[in-house]
């Protein structure tokens, strides 16, 4: 789960964290008033948030969301970071996609939700699937990362508007049925979720409800 910048200074395990902590957050910030001429050197910190904020994933992850917001970064900065970065680099700038929204134009990002469903990386995959995934991805898309989370394990409670999205998509709901009979001829065990979604998809879609 994603810290404020208050709860994760209260949540770092001394001083020194902190400190470095709001160094980080000064220079994303100059960094975005400064414009074009400020230095990159808060992109450094981004890189070493593991080893000052650490060694709890959540607070890695929610360092380098707060960065990347401060520095009101871009699209351009976020596929760069994100190109270049280590898995957990790359997670946290999937995870800062819906509060960079409003700073590029709608969709912009989405080469880097769909570079990340490539991969098997569970940790990639559920960072993929949430809030930014929900309002960009066209519905074939959104069906094939909700198979690529059954695919890798990902619980699908990770996935942000799956109930609405599901509601009524007998699409998926064919797609869910061809792999679970998949699954059932080669002897392997059908996912919990798989069902769960099912269920889902056979409820009255929106536009088909009373009002």
């Amino acid at each position: 789960m994603l810290m404020s910048r208050r709860e994760l200074s209260a949540a770092l395990p001394d001083d020194r964290a902190r400190t470095w902590l709001a160094a980080a957050l000064a220079e994303a910030h100059a960094a975005a008033v400064e414009g074009a001429a400020a230095p990159t050197t808060w992109e450094l910190r981004y890189a070493a948030a593991g080893r000052h904020c650490g060694p709890a994933p959540d607070h890695v992850d929610s360092a380098r969301v707060l960065l990347l917001i401060e520095a009101h970064a871009g699209p351009d900065t976020v596929t760069r970071l994100y190109r270049q970065g280590t898995a957990a680099e790359r997670r946290a700038a999937l995870l800062a996609l819906p509060y960079l929204d409003a700073l590029a134009p709608p969709a912009v990002a989405l080469p880097l939700v769909e570079d990340a469903l490539r991969t098997n990386d569970g940790r990639l995959v559920a960072a993929a699937v949430g809030p930014y995934a929900a309002a960009h991805l066209d519905a074939h898309a959104w069906r094939h990362a909700v198979l690529k989370c059954l695919f890798t394990g990902v619980p699908l409670d990770a996935v942000d508007s799956l109930a609405r999205r599901a509601r009524g998509d007998g699409e998926l709901a064919r797609m869910l049925r061809d792999y679970a009979a998949e699954r059932t001829a080669a002897h392997r065990t059908v996912p919990d979720d798989l069902h769960r979604v099912l269920a889902l998809t056979a409820e009255p879609s929106p536009r088909f409800e009373e009002v």
